[in-house]
Protein backbone atom coordinates (compact mmCIF):
# COMPACT_ATOMS: atom_id res chain seq x y z
CA UNK A 1 0.00 0.00 0.00
CA UNK A 2 1.26 3.83 -0.42
CA UNK A 3 0.83 5.99 2.47
CA UNK A 4 1.15 10.24 2.42
CA UNK A 5 3.02 10.95 5.49
CA UNK A 6 2.84 14.25 7.39
CA UNK A 7 5.46 16.53 5.13
CA UNK A 8 3.87 15.13 1.90
CA UNK A 9 6.37 12.82 1.17
CA UNK A 10 4.63 9.10 -0.58
CA UNK A 11 5.98 5.88 1.06
CA UNK A 12 5.07 2.05 -0.38
CA UNK A 13 4.76 -0.60 2.58
CA UNK A 14 4.34 -3.99 2.66
CA UNK A 15 2.15 -5.09 5.63
CA UNK A 16 1.79 -9.03 6.99
CA UNK A 17 -1.07 -9.07 9.51
CA UNK A 18 -2.67 -12.34 11.82
CA UNK A 19 -6.26 -11.80 12.36
CA UNK A 20 -6.82 -12.83 16.12
CA UNK A 21 -10.84 -14.26 16.76
CA UNK A 22 -12.53 -15.36 19.91
CA UNK A 23 -14.15 -18.31 20.65
CA UNK A 24 -17.10 -18.07 18.45
CA UNK A 25 -15.05 -16.63 15.39
CA UNK A 26 -15.11 -13.09 15.65
CA UNK A 27 -12.04 -11.19 14.50
CA UNK A 28 -11.06 -9.20 17.74
CA UNK A 29 -7.54 -8.00 16.81
CA UNK A 30 -4.54 -7.75 13.99
CA UNK A 31 -1.48 -8.36 15.23
CA UNK A 32 1.22 -7.75 12.02
CA UNK A 33 3.91 -5.57 10.83
CA UNK A 34 4.66 -3.11 8.03
CA UNK A 35 7.85 -3.06 5.94
CA UNK A 36 9.24 0.25 4.34
CA UNK A 37 9.98 -1.14 0.98
CA UNK A 38 9.62 2.68 -0.47
CA UNK A 39 13.70 2.22 -2.01
CA UNK A 40 13.15 -1.22 -2.77
CA UNK A 41 9.78 -0.47 -4.67
CA UNK A 42 11.70 2.08 -6.50
CA UNK A 43 14.52 -0.22 -7.88
CA UNK A 44 12.04 -2.62 -8.72
CA UNK A 45 10.17 0.00 -10.90
CA UNK A 46 13.59 1.30 -11.82
CA UNK A 47 14.28 -2.32 -12.98
CA UNK A 48 11.20 -3.00 -14.69
CA UNK A 49 11.34 0.24 -16.58
CA UNK A 50 15.05 -0.93 -17.56
CA UNK A 51 13.97 -3.68 -18.95
CA UNK A 52 11.18 -2.24 -20.45
CA UNK A 53 13.65 -0.40 -22.74
CA UNK A 54 16.02 -3.12 -23.38
CA UNK A 55 13.80 -4.66 -24.65
CA UNK A 56 12.72 -1.97 -27.57
CA UNK A 57 16.20 -1.45 -27.75
CA UNK A 58 16.19 -4.97 -28.96
CA UNK A 59 13.26 -4.77 -30.75
CA UNK A 60 14.92 -1.71 -32.80
CA UNK A 61 18.14 -3.21 -33.56
CA UNK A 62 16.63 -6.14 -34.87
CA UNK A 63 13.96 -4.27 -36.87
CA UNK A 64 17.87 -2.12 -37.80
CA UNK A 65 19.50 -5.17 -38.63
CA UNK A 66 16.50 -6.75 -40.92
CA UNK A 67 16.84 -3.06 -42.67
CA UNK A 68 19.95 -3.38 -43.53
CA UNK A 69 19.99 -6.75 -44.56
CA UNK A 70 17.45 -6.54 -47.00
CA UNK A 71 19.34 -3.36 -48.02
CA UNK A 72 21.99 -5.68 -48.68
CA UNK A 73 20.16 -8.23 -50.40
CA UNK A 74 18.38 -5.28 -52.65
CA UNK A 75 22.10 -3.55 -53.37
CA UNK A 76 23.44 -7.67 -54.15
CA UNK A 77 20.13 -8.00 -56.60
CA UNK A 78 20.91 -4.47 -57.93
CA UNK A 79 24.48 -4.70 -58.74
CA UNK A 80 23.78 -8.68 -59.76
CA UNK A 81 21.21 -7.19 -62.48
CA UNK A 82 22.79 -4.34 -63.45
CA UNK A 83 26.56 -6.40 -64.54
CA UNK A 84 24.35 -8.88 -66.62
CA UNK A 85 22.38 -5.92 -68.56
CA UNK A 86 25.52 -4.23 -69.27
CA UNK A 87 27.75 -7.69 -70.18
CA UNK A 88 25.21 -8.95 -72.34
CA UNK A 89 25.25 -6.17 -74.71
CA UNK A 90 29.19 -5.78 -74.64
CA UNK A 91 29.79 -8.60 -74.92
CA UNK A 92 28.65 -8.10 -78.37
CA UNK A 93 30.02 -4.76 -79.12
CA UNK A 94 33.54 -6.28 -78.26
CA UNK A 95 33.26 -9.80 -79.88
CA UNK A 96 31.95 -8.17 -83.01
CA UNK A 97 34.64 -5.59 -83.27
CA UNK A 98 37.28 -8.47 -82.10
CA UNK A 99 35.89 -10.49 -85.30
CA UNK A 100 36.35 -7.83 -87.99
CA UNK A 101 39.35 -6.53 -86.75
CA UNK A 102 40.27 -10.21 -87.08
CA UNK A 103 38.91 -10.11 -90.49
CA UNK A 104 36.44 -13.07 -89.62
CA UNK A 105 33.55 -11.20 -92.37
CA UNK A 106 35.70 -9.83 -94.92
CA UNK A 107 39.14 -7.26 -94.99
CA UNK A 108 38.76 -3.98 -93.40
CA UNK A 109 40.71 -0.75 -93.83
CA UNK A 110 43.21 0.85 -91.90
CA UNK A 111 40.73 3.62 -91.40
CA UNK A 112 38.08 0.99 -90.32
CA UNK A 113 40.13 -0.81 -88.25
CA UNK A 114 41.01 2.31 -86.22
CA UNK A 115 37.18 2.98 -86.20
CA UNK A 116 37.30 -0.44 -84.65
CA UNK A 117 39.84 0.05 -82.02
CA UNK A 118 38.10 3.22 -81.04
CA UNK A 119 34.73 0.87 -80.50
CA UNK A 120 36.90 -1.88 -78.41
CA UNK A 121 38.38 1.15 -76.36
CA UNK A 122 35.43 2.32 -75.24
CA UNK A 123 33.89 -0.58 -74.70
CA UNK A 124 37.09 -2.16 -72.53
CA UNK A 125 36.59 1.24 -70.46
CA UNK A 126 32.75 0.66 -69.81
CA UNK A 127 33.78 -2.91 -69.24
CA UNK A 128 36.29 -1.69 -66.48
CA UNK A 129 33.95 0.71 -64.38
CA UNK A 130 31.74 -2.30 -64.18
CA UNK A 131 34.54 -4.59 -62.83
CA UNK A 132 35.77 -1.54 -60.59
CA UNK A 133 32.21 -1.74 -58.63
CA UNK A 134 31.86 -5.75 -58.52
CA UNK A 135 35.65 -5.57 -57.13
CA UNK A 136 34.81 -3.36 -54.23
CA UNK A 137 31.03 -5.64 -53.66
CA UNK A 138 33.53 -8.45 -53.54
CA UNK A 139 36.18 -7.04 -51.27
CA UNK A 140 33.52 -5.71 -49.09
CA UNK A 141 31.72 -9.55 -48.82
CA UNK A 142 35.65 -10.59 -48.04
CA UNK A 143 35.18 -12.84 -51.19
CA UNK A 144 37.62 -11.94 -53.35
CA UNK A 145 40.30 -14.76 -54.15
CA UNK A 146 43.68 -13.57 -54.84
CA UNK A 147 46.12 -15.68 -56.77
CA UNK A 148 49.62 -15.88 -56.04
CA UNK A 149 52.60 -15.71 -58.18
CA UNK A 150 55.96 -14.69 -57.86
CA UNK A 151 56.36 -11.30 -59.57
CA UNK A 152 59.48 -9.24 -61.26
CA UNK A 153 59.62 -5.60 -60.30
CA UNK A 154 60.60 -4.21 -63.45
CA UNK A 155 58.12 -6.49 -66.55
CA UNK A 156 55.20 -4.98 -63.51
CA UNK A 157 55.99 -1.71 -63.66
CA UNK A 158 56.57 -1.79 -67.39
CA UNK A 159 53.57 -3.50 -68.41
CA UNK A 160 51.55 -0.93 -66.26
CA UNK A 161 53.17 2.01 -68.20
CA UNK A 162 52.06 0.69 -71.42
CA UNK A 163 48.40 1.30 -70.70
CA UNK A 164 48.96 5.24 -70.15
CA UNK A 165 52.06 6.24 -72.32
CA UNK A 166 49.52 7.08 -75.15
CA UNK A 167 47.75 9.66 -72.91
CA UNK A 168 50.64 10.61 -71.43
CA UNK A 169 52.07 11.45 -75.18
CA UNK A 170 49.36 13.49 -75.99
CA UNK A 171 49.65 15.59 -73.44
CA UNK A 172 53.59 15.73 -73.67
CA UNK A 173 54.06 14.94 -70.43
CA UNK A 174 57.53 13.72 -69.68
CA UNK A 175 57.65 9.70 -68.14
CA UNK A 176 60.16 9.09 -65.94
CA UNK A 177 61.23 5.09 -64.35
CA UNK A 178 63.38 5.08 -61.26
CA UNK A 179 63.77 1.37 -60.75
CA UNK A 180 66.48 0.49 -58.27
CA UNK A 181 68.34 -2.58 -59.30
CA UNK A 182 68.51 -6.01 -58.08
CA UNK A 183 64.85 -5.89 -56.11
CA UNK A 184 63.76 -9.09 -55.13
CA UNK A 185 60.60 -10.64 -56.51
CA UNK A 186 57.10 -9.85 -54.50
CA UNK A 187 54.76 -12.81 -54.40
CA UNK A 188 51.33 -10.83 -54.89
CA UNK A 189 48.08 -11.21 -57.37
CA UNK A 190 50.07 -10.11 -60.65
CA UNK A 191 47.16 -8.74 -62.33
CA UNK A 192 45.33 -7.14 -59.22
CA UNK A 193 48.61 -5.36 -58.34
CA UNK A 194 49.26 -4.10 -62.23
CA UNK A 195 45.46 -3.05 -61.58
CA UNK A 196 46.51 -0.79 -58.90
CA UNK A 197 49.23 0.72 -60.55
CA UNK A 198 47.43 1.49 -63.95
CA UNK A 199 44.83 3.05 -61.38
CA UNK A 200 47.68 5.25 -59.94
CA UNK A 201 49.20 6.10 -63.36
CA UNK A 202 46.25 7.16 -64.98
CA UNK A 203 45.14 9.58 -61.94
CA UNK A 204 48.47 11.03 -62.49
CA UNK A 205 48.01 11.79 -66.50
CA UNK A 206 43.90 12.82 -65.99
CA UNK A 207 45.70 15.45 -62.75
CA UNK A 208 49.06 16.68 -64.90
CA UNK A 209 48.54 19.52 -66.77
CA UNK A 210 50.09 19.43 -70.47
CA UNK A 211 53.74 19.16 -70.51
CA UNK A 212 54.24 18.03 -66.90
CA UNK A 213 56.06 15.13 -65.55
CA UNK A 214 55.38 11.55 -63.84
CA UNK A 215 57.65 9.56 -62.31
CA UNK A 216 57.32 5.95 -61.25
CA UNK A 217 59.83 4.83 -58.33
CA UNK A 218 60.18 1.85 -56.92
CA UNK A 219 62.98 0.86 -54.15
CA UNK A 220 63.70 -1.64 -51.77
CA UNK A 221 62.93 -0.64 -47.72
CA UNK A 222 63.08 -1.53 -44.13
CA UNK A 223 60.47 0.16 -42.78
CA UNK A 224 60.35 0.37 -38.80
CA UNK A 225 56.52 1.74 -38.76
CA UNK A 226 55.48 -1.46 -40.11
CA UNK A 227 54.28 -2.93 -37.65
CA UNK A 228 50.66 -2.55 -38.15
CA UNK A 229 51.26 -4.88 -41.22
CA UNK A 230 52.64 -8.08 -41.62
CA UNK A 231 55.40 -9.61 -39.39
CA UNK A 232 58.36 -9.29 -42.36
CA UNK A 233 60.08 -6.12 -41.96
CA UNK A 234 61.25 -5.88 -45.41
CA UNK A 235 59.23 -4.00 -48.41
CA UNK A 236 59.09 -2.61 -51.61
CA UNK A 237 58.06 0.51 -52.20
CA UNK A 238 56.44 1.51 -55.31
CA UNK A 239 56.05 5.44 -56.03
CA UNK A 240 53.86 7.01 -58.48
CA UNK A 241 54.94 11.53 -58.06
CA UNK A 242 53.44 13.91 -60.63
CA UNK A 243 53.48 17.45 -60.79
CA UNK A 244 49.50 17.26 -61.18
CA UNK A 245 47.15 19.75 -59.17
CA UNK A 246 47.59 18.60 -55.91
CA UNK A 247 45.56 17.85 -53.41
CA UNK A 248 44.35 20.01 -50.43
CA UNK A 249 44.47 18.60 -47.12
CA UNK A 250 41.26 19.41 -46.54
CA UNK A 251 40.59 16.53 -48.81
CA UNK A 252 42.83 14.21 -48.54
CA UNK A 253 40.98 12.32 -46.10
CA UNK A 254 38.04 11.80 -48.74
CA UNK A 255 40.61 10.01 -50.98
CA UNK A 256 39.90 6.62 -50.20
CA UNK A 257 35.71 6.82 -49.86
CA UNK A 258 33.60 4.81 -52.34
CA UNK A 259 31.54 6.85 -54.72
CA UNK A 260 33.18 10.27 -53.33
CA UNK A 261 34.75 12.64 -55.50
CA UNK A 262 36.77 16.14 -54.83
CA UNK A 263 35.08 18.11 -57.28
CA UNK A 264 31.72 16.32 -58.06
CA UNK A 265 29.65 19.35 -59.37
CA UNK A 266 28.14 19.49 -62.73
CA UNK A 267 30.81 21.46 -64.56
CA UNK A 268 33.77 19.43 -62.84
CA UNK A 269 36.93 18.77 -65.25
CA UNK A 270 37.60 15.28 -64.59
CA UNK A 271 35.45 12.79 -65.03
CA UNK A 272 35.32 9.33 -63.05
CA UNK A 273 33.18 7.15 -60.73
CA UNK A 274 35.29 7.79 -57.18
CA UNK A 275 36.22 3.96 -57.26
CA UNK A 276 39.66 4.14 -58.47
CA UNK A 277 41.62 4.74 -55.02
CA UNK A 278 39.15 3.24 -53.19
CA UNK A 279 40.39 -0.18 -54.89
CA UNK A 280 43.70 0.73 -54.67
CA UNK A 281 43.80 0.63 -50.76
CA UNK A 282 41.64 -2.10 -50.43
CA UNK A 283 43.51 -4.48 -53.13
CA UNK A 284 46.82 -3.13 -51.27
CA UNK A 285 45.94 -4.15 -48.09
CA UNK A 286 44.51 -7.37 -48.83
CA UNK A 287 48.11 -7.86 -49.65
CA UNK A 288 48.96 -6.97 -46.57
CA UNK A 289 50.65 -3.91 -47.50
CA UNK A 290 49.96 0.09 -47.18
CA UNK A 291 49.28 2.87 -49.09
CA UNK A 292 50.20 7.00 -48.57
CA UNK A 293 49.62 9.80 -49.85
CA UNK A 294 51.18 13.37 -49.54
CA UNK A 295 50.56 16.44 -52.18
CA UNK A 296 50.45 20.06 -52.54
CA UNK A 297 48.11 22.34 -54.56
CA UNK A 298 49.65 23.31 -57.69
CA UNK A 299 52.76 21.35 -57.21
CA UNK A 300 51.84 17.58 -57.21
CA UNK A 301 50.97 14.15 -55.25
CA UNK A 302 53.09 11.53 -54.78
CA UNK A 303 51.37 8.09 -53.56
CA UNK A 304 53.35 5.32 -52.64
CA UNK A 305 52.58 1.69 -52.07
CA UNK A 306 54.09 -0.66 -49.40
CA UNK A 307 54.34 -4.16 -50.35
CA UNK A 308 56.03 -6.73 -48.06
CA UNK A 309 59.07 -8.91 -50.04
CA UNK A 310 58.84 -11.72 -47.67
CA UNK A 311 57.04 -15.07 -47.40
CA UNK A 312 52.73 -13.78 -46.96
CA UNK A 313 51.12 -16.99 -46.60
CA UNK A 314 52.68 -20.74 -46.64
CA UNK A 315 48.84 -21.29 -48.30
CA UNK A 316 49.22 -18.62 -51.13
CA UNK A 317 48.06 -20.13 -54.10
CA UNK A 318 50.28 -20.12 -57.06
CA UNK A 319 48.03 -20.47 -60.46
CA UNK A 320 49.31 -20.36 -64.09
CA UNK A 321 47.56 -17.79 -65.37
CA UNK A 322 48.58 -18.66 -69.17
CA UNK A 323 45.55 -19.13 -71.17
CA UNK A 324 45.81 -21.90 -73.89
CA UNK A 325 46.92 -20.65 -76.84
CA UNK A 326 44.96 -21.28 -80.00
CA UNK A 327 46.95 -23.17 -82.65
CA UNK A 328 45.21 -21.92 -85.62
CA UNK A 329 42.57 -20.05 -86.54
CA UNK A 330 40.98 -22.67 -88.66
CA UNK A 331 41.04 -25.68 -86.85
CA UNK A 332 38.59 -28.07 -88.73
CA UNK A 333 36.93 -28.72 -91.94
CA UNK A 334 33.06 -28.60 -92.28
CA UNK A 335 32.92 -32.19 -92.71
CA UNK A 336 34.88 -33.76 -89.57
CA UNK A 337 34.27 -30.63 -87.14
CA UNK A 338 33.08 -30.69 -83.70
CA UNK A 339 29.86 -29.99 -83.41
CA UNK A 340 28.57 -27.38 -80.24
CA UNK A 341 25.66 -26.66 -78.66
CA UNK A 342 25.32 -22.93 -78.38
CA UNK A 343 22.57 -22.37 -74.99
CA UNK A 344 21.95 -18.74 -75.63
CA UNK A 345 18.78 -16.70 -75.71
CA UNK A 346 19.91 -12.97 -76.67
CA UNK A 347 20.29 -12.34 -80.59
CA UNK A 348 23.48 -10.24 -80.40
CA UNK A 349 25.29 -13.10 -78.58
CA UNK A 350 23.99 -15.92 -80.73
CA UNK A 351 25.10 -14.06 -83.90
CA UNK A 352 28.70 -13.14 -82.43
CA UNK A 353 29.63 -16.44 -81.09
CA UNK A 354 28.04 -18.33 -83.93
CA UNK A 355 29.36 -16.52 -86.15
CA UNK A 356 32.53 -16.65 -85.06
CA UNK A 357 33.13 -20.30 -84.10
CA UNK A 358 31.78 -21.20 -87.59
CA UNK A 359 34.39 -18.89 -88.91
CA UNK A 360 37.55 -20.82 -87.08
CA UNK A 361 35.48 -24.32 -88.33
CA UNK A 362 33.21 -25.36 -85.77
CA UNK A 363 29.68 -26.41 -86.56
CA UNK A 364 26.90 -24.90 -84.54
CA UNK A 365 23.16 -25.62 -83.32
CA UNK A 366 21.71 -23.50 -81.44
CA UNK A 367 19.09 -23.99 -77.80
CA UNK A 368 16.97 -20.46 -77.06
CA UNK A 369 16.47 -21.98 -73.51
CA UNK A 370 17.07 -24.76 -71.05
CA UNK A 371 14.48 -26.90 -71.97
CA UNK A 372 15.68 -26.82 -75.45
CA UNK A 373 19.43 -27.23 -74.70
CA UNK A 374 18.26 -30.74 -73.08
CA UNK A 375 16.69 -31.79 -75.94
CA UNK A 376 18.93 -30.97 -78.04
CA UNK A 377 21.85 -32.44 -76.38
CA UNK A 378 19.36 -36.03 -76.50
CA UNK A 379 18.95 -35.91 -80.08
CA UNK A 380 22.14 -34.47 -81.36
CA UNK A 381 25.33 -35.59 -79.29
CA UNK A 382 27.11 -32.24 -79.15
CA UNK A 383 30.95 -32.37 -78.89
CA UNK A 384 30.79 -29.32 -76.49
CA UNK A 385 27.96 -27.30 -74.68
CA UNK A 386 28.16 -23.48 -74.50
CA UNK A 387 25.58 -22.50 -71.79
CA UNK A 388 24.06 -19.08 -71.00
CA UNK A 389 22.94 -19.28 -67.21
CA UNK A 390 19.89 -16.67 -67.22
CA UNK A 391 17.61 -17.67 -69.71
CA UNK A 392 13.51 -17.99 -70.00
CA UNK A 393 11.85 -21.39 -68.78
CA UNK A 394 14.43 -23.75 -67.66
CA UNK A 395 17.95 -21.60 -67.08
CA UNK A 396 21.20 -22.78 -67.34
CA UNK A 397 22.36 -24.43 -63.96
CA UNK A 398 19.07 -26.63 -64.41
CA UNK A 399 19.64 -27.57 -68.06
CA UNK A 400 23.16 -28.90 -67.01
CA UNK A 401 22.19 -30.56 -63.54
CA UNK A 402 19.45 -32.57 -65.87
CA UNK A 403 21.76 -33.33 -68.97
CA UNK A 404 24.70 -34.91 -66.21
CA UNK A 405 21.73 -36.61 -65.03
CA UNK A 406 21.88 -39.28 -68.34
CA UNK A 407 25.16 -41.11 -68.32
CA UNK A 408 25.67 -40.72 -72.19
CA UNK A 409 26.75 -37.60 -71.09
CA UNK A 410 28.66 -37.41 -67.52
CA UNK A 411 31.95 -36.58 -69.39
CA UNK A 412 30.30 -34.28 -72.02
CA UNK A 413 32.72 -30.52 -71.61
CA UNK A 414 30.32 -27.60 -71.06
CA UNK A 415 31.42 -24.30 -70.66
CA UNK A 416 29.19 -21.82 -68.66
CA UNK A 417 29.32 -18.58 -70.79
CA UNK A 418 27.48 -16.30 -68.69
CA UNK A 419 26.81 -12.06 -67.79
CA UNK A 420 27.22 -13.10 -64.20
CA UNK A 421 29.98 -12.08 -62.22
CA UNK A 422 28.75 -11.55 -58.67
CA UNK A 423 30.56 -13.56 -55.66
CA UNK A 424 29.57 -17.19 -55.62
CA UNK A 425 28.34 -17.37 -59.21
CA UNK A 426 31.11 -19.09 -60.40
CA UNK A 427 30.90 -21.19 -57.79
CA UNK A 428 27.76 -21.80 -58.01
CA UNK A 429 28.17 -22.95 -61.95
CA UNK A 430 30.83 -25.33 -61.14
CA UNK A 431 29.06 -27.08 -58.51
CA UNK A 432 26.33 -27.09 -60.77
CA UNK A 433 28.05 -29.24 -63.24
CA UNK A 434 29.42 -27.05 -65.88
CA UNK A 435 33.48 -27.56 -66.82
CA UNK A 436 34.70 -24.10 -66.72
CA UNK A 437 33.43 -20.54 -65.92
CA UNK A 438 33.73 -17.42 -68.33
CA UNK A 439 32.31 -14.23 -67.42
CA UNK A 440 30.78 -12.14 -70.26
CA UNK A 441 32.47 -10.27 -72.18
CA UNK A 442 34.57 -12.94 -73.42
CA UNK A 443 37.69 -12.58 -75.83
CA UNK A 444 36.58 -14.56 -78.78
CA UNK A 445 40.24 -16.16 -79.09
CA UNK A 446 40.25 -17.05 -75.69
CA UNK A 447 36.97 -19.01 -75.65
CA UNK A 448 37.92 -20.60 -79.18
CA UNK A 449 41.43 -21.71 -77.31
CA UNK A 450 39.39 -23.05 -74.13
CA UNK A 451 36.94 -24.96 -76.32
CA UNK A 452 39.70 -26.56 -78.30
CA UNK A 453 41.70 -27.53 -75.02
CA UNK A 454 38.27 -29.22 -73.39
CA UNK A 455 37.81 -31.18 -76.82
CA UNK A 456 41.14 -32.78 -76.61
CA UNK A 457 41.04 -33.70 -72.69
CA UNK A 458 37.34 -34.65 -73.29
CA UNK A 459 37.86 -36.69 -77.15
CA UNK A 460 37.30 -40.83 -77.18
CA UNK A 461 40.66 -42.45 -77.22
Amino acid sequence: MRIILSDGEIRTLKAYGLVQRNSQGQAQRIIGINYDISDAYRQAAQRKLAEIQLQQTNQQLAASNAELARATRLKDEFLATMSHELRTPLNAILGISEALQHQVFGTITDKQRQSLQTIERSGNHLLELINDILDLSKIEAGQLELHYTKVAINPLCQASLAFIKQQAFQKRIQLEVNIQPHLPELMVDERRIRQVLINLLNNAVKFTPEGGRITLEVTYQKLTQAAEMTSAQNFIRIAVIDTGIGIAPKNLNKLFQPFIQIDSALNRQYNGTGLGLVLVKRLVEIHGGKVGVTSEPGVGSCFTLDLPCGNISAAAELVNSESPKLNSPFIATAENSPLILLAEDNEANIFTFSTYLEAVGYRMILARNGQEAIALTKSQSPNLILMDIQMPGVDGIEAIRQIRLDPNFTHLPIIALTALAMPGDEEKCLVGGANKYLCKPVKLQQLAALIQQLLQQFSPI
